[in-house]
């Protein structure tokens, strides 16, 4: 299954918890690869830099066993969940 492209604006949960927004996809000019560029929505809001083929990659279930996310972030803002995020 391909999932959608995170697009600018958008609300992921990493695995672990904690919220990101979307700032948006970059490519590298050399290489071609598409990163995610996405902001903490806690502490500092600090900025990060993935790429997108990692940014969407499953949770590495060995490492990992009780998670029950699926994904490593997923798209939350579209699941009707209050946002806790605006302040």
């Amino acid at each position: 299954m391909n999932r959608p492209t995170p697009k600018a604006g958008e609300i992921y949960q990493h695995f672990k918890g904690n919220l990101y927004k979307i700032i948006t996809v970059a490519e590298h000019t050399e290489t071609k690869e598409q990163f995610v560029v996405y902001e903490a929505l806690y502490g500092t809001h600090r900025h990060y830099v993935r790429p997108l083929n990692m940014f969407m990659s499953t949770v590495d279930r060995s490492k990992y066993p009780d998670v029950r996310q699926v994904y490593r972030f997923e798209n939350i803002s579209s699941k009707g969940a209050p946002a806790p995020w605006i302040f």
